[in-house]
């Protein structure tokens, strides 16, 4: 069969060779670069009145656009899917988070096909496209070494990927994967390793390598940072110089940002701080030592934005000496707002109070300087989240300002004349998809892979890059996260805030004119009744379109039911020798039950040391090894709080089966306690009692086998490999768990 355009005869002599065309984009199509920040707030950006030092993003706004009206959808997983297609997060599937599927359309956990994503749709236009950093839209049950795959970057649309599956990841041992290939990170904390200056090394080299060998084609890179989402990691000496700038305390933080907001034009003058949010208390009340720990906790999380920024120079600056900033579309923004899942205190290390073990006031100030290192897993208390999201209301999760209105800074020296110039329309992350595309100048296409093509729900902002005072088509953008509800509509907006577990009915609305009040302050509810109905109507009908329904707001038994739906008819798992980089959502789920883990070794005749089976990292997990005299050894690390148990000898040389036996007691509120068993060819060898197993959540690093590749579970250096042979590693569970459901969905909103 001859392709078209080609005539093939019997010989070259009467034959006509084809080459058909190469895809190729409009002229003048620029090259798309968007750096999407985790958990930063609205005012935290320096160009916005922060107080990290961003002078890499504070140039890109004074060469192009700041945006005061850009909206998320309140969290990350929906947000990345809106960001990504050009639509409605509930209308593509991802409704709430990847981290679950409830059974309904609007709640898969995974970009439906017939929503191509930006990669997918410039592909056929010649667009090479590459993807660093945070993904978050495939169910973590598919993050596994065995997928499937295509729900993974590659699977939608990009040519390469380097970067993590999961909401969040260790950045100094994180969990990475290579295209479609789990992958040990290339350096470590003693060796200066941190997974954003990793992540902008990648970057520039799969920028540098495709400027060599395609010089002539454009490209979409979508740089997806980990930063600032918790843990807050970072060296030290950066948190110690940010520490003296929050000693006075969040509500002078918040008052000294808003009057910069002022002067630099993000808000209006006149705008005036809300009432502190709920359960935050007036800094002047806090003790010494709550001030001295709140202090360094937003330190880290500063630290953090100034580290990522000083990395991003490195990109600019080589986009700047390849000669291809000028013609480079950028785009700089947050996925969301400031997080409120530090709680009213902050954690240093979170995984303790993720599963019952209290981090008492005193073992936080003893840790002081431990924050922002290896063995913690920080995140900052509510006071430091609002200020972050000054002037707004409410955080991250929630559907009021603070939640969903984020810092947003467009770049293009080639494209917009009005440098350092401001645009306070209304705008979203649907959005975004329809203006690259018009600015590109390509149609979004009616099938992606043979699958007929939703229809684009965002509306182009294209006319405001060059247009101050441009109208959009936009007229109307409703939210939904968790059961908070929202409707934006010509400039008015409706909102409820939603308390967990009560009654929908119950829950009040209120009436803001954004365009003359910028941060919710005047509720005109009582006194337009007919437009606040009105706009809940149309919250409905709106909802009802784009597969919001039914509402749900049962955290815990969502998450619960995914976990059952996929691990429930598993009750034994066997790894082999060479297998690894096991994510913790595919991983045995031993949380609140009893187990066993056996692994079938031969131990040679000098003996053997090194890691039989290992899961986690230094802020929590198990580990099951032989220690460096040779004698086998459980650790049990909940939070940091180490309850080993050790064999009094040697494991003696030749075939041996080693094991660890946990028998879950009688569950009391969210504690369960538990005796623990060493086994050697099935005689008891030593054990450990404890009133602690783990309860909601092992681990965020995952599981590894014959050595632990990450920060180390146990008191060895990583990886120590076991250095007998190993065959395989049985680990069997019985059906007696037992999870408190709403708990365990807190936890996991601690970790999106």
């Amino acid at each position: 069969m001859s392709e078209p355009g080609a005539r093939v005869g019997r010989t070259v002599a009467d034959s006509t060779p084809y080459w058909p065309p190469s895809p190729r984009p409009p002229v003048g199509a620029p090259n798309i670069l968007v750096v999407l920040f985790d958990d930063v707030g609205f005012s935290d950006f320096g160009c916005y009145g922060g107080d990290a030092a961003t002078p890499t993003i504070d140039r890109l706004a004074e060469r192009g656009l700041r945006y005061t009206g850009f909206h998320t959808t309140a969290m990350c997983s929906t947000t990345r899917a809106s960001l990504l297609t050009g639509r409605n997060h509930h209308a593509v599937g991802m409704g709430c988070l990847a981290n679950f599927d409830s059974g309904y359309p609007g709640y898969r956990g995974k970009i439906a096909p017939s929503a191509g994503t930006l990669a997918e749709m410039l592909r056929p236009h010649g667009y090479r496209n590459y993807m660093t950093g945070k993904w978050h839209v495939t169910p973590l049950y598919e993050t596994g070494p065995v997928g499937p795959v295509d729900g993974w970057p590659l699977g939608r649309g990009f040519d390469r990927f380097y970067g993590f599956l999961d909401a969040e990841t260790d950045q100094y041992a994180p969990e990475l994967v290579r295209d479609n290939t789990h992958v040990t990170p290339p350096g470590t904390y003693e060796a200066g390793y941190h997974l954003t200056a990793d992540l902008v090394d990648e970057t520039i080299r799969m920028l540098a390598e495709h400027v060599e060998g395609e010089p002539e084609t454009p490209w979409f890179s979508y740089l997806a940072l980990g930063a600032c989402h918790a843990p807050h990691q970072v060296p030290k000496n950066l948190i110690d110089q940010y520490e003296p700038t929050f000693a006075s305390g969040w509500d002078l933080t918040r008052e000294r940002r808003l009057a910069r907001m002022i002067d630099l034009g993000i808000v209006p003058e006149g705008t005036l701080l809300p009432p502190r949010n709920d359960g935050v208390e007036p800094w002047d009340d806090l003790d010494r030592d709550r001030r001295r720990l709140g202090a360094r906790l937003m330190a880290a999380y500063t630290a953090m934005l100034h580290h990522a920024d000083a990395h991003l120079a490195r990109l600019v600056d080589f986009l700047e000496r390849t000669r291809q900033l000028d013609d480079t579309l950028v785009l700089v923004l947050s996925d969301n707002g400031a997080s409120q899942e530090g709680g009213p205190l902050g954690f240093v290390n979170a995984m303790g109070p993720f599963n019952g073990v209290d981090e008492p006031i005193d073992e936080k100030i003893s840790r002081l300087d431990d924050i922002g290192g290896p063995d913690t897993h920080s995140n900052f208390p509510w006071g430091w989240a609002m200020a972050a999201n000054t002037p707004l209301k409410r955080y991250k999760q929630n559907t009021h300002g603070g939640g969903i209105r984020d810092p947003f800074v467009v770049s293009w020296p080639d494209g917009i004349d009005d440098n350092g110039g401001l645009r306070h329309q209304f705008c979203h992350a649907s959005d975004v998809v329809p203006t690259l595309l018009e600015v590109i100048g390509v149609d979004p296409p009616a099938a992606v892979n043979g699958v007929v093509q939703q229809p684009l729900a965002g509306t182009s902002f294209a006319a405001t890059l060059g247009d101050a005072h441009a109208r959009t088509a936009k007229t109307v953008q409703y939210f939904e996260m968790f059961g908070h509800r929202g409707l934006w509509a010509d400039g008015w907006k409706a909102v409820a805030y939603h308390p967990l577990f009560s009654s929908f009915d119950d829950d009040v609305w209120e009436l803001y004119h954004l365009d003359h009040d910028v941060n919710e302050m005047d509720d005109l509810a009582a006194s337009e009744p007919d437009r606040l109905a009105a706009m809940v109507d149309q919250w409905w009908t709106e909802a009802e379109a784009n597969q919001v329904l039914p509402l749900d707001d049962r955290f815990g038994e969502r998450f619960a039911e995914t976990a059952k739906r996929v691990h429930g008819h598993r009750h034994r798992y066997e790894f082999w020798k060479g297998m690894g980089h096991i994510p913790t959502d595919v991983a045995p789920d031993v949380r609140s039950r009893s187990y066993c883990i056996t692994a079938e070794v031969t131990i040679p005749d000098d003996g053997a040391t090194g890691v039989l089976v290992a899961h986690g990292d230094a802020t929590s997990g198990y580990s099951l090894y032989l220690d460096h005299d040779g004698r086998l050894v459980h650790d049990l690390n909940i939070g940091g709080s180490h309850q080993l148990v050790r064999s009094d000898a040697q494991v003696a040389p030749g075939d041996r089966e080693l094991a660890f036996d946990l028998a879950r007691g009688e569950v009391r509120g969210n504690q369960a306690p538990g005796l623990g068993r060493l086994l050697v060819d099935g005689v008891e060898v030593a054990r450990m009692e404890t009133t602690n197993i783990f309860w909601l959540l092992v681990s965020f690093s995952g599981l590894d086998i014959g050595l632990d590749r990450g920060s180390p579970v146990s008191h060895y250096r990583a990886p120590f490999p076991f250095t007998g042979e190993m065959r395989r590693v049985i680990v069997d569970m019985t059906g007696d768990q037992q999870l408190d459901v709403d708990a365990a969905g807190a936890v996991q909103l601690g970790r999106e």
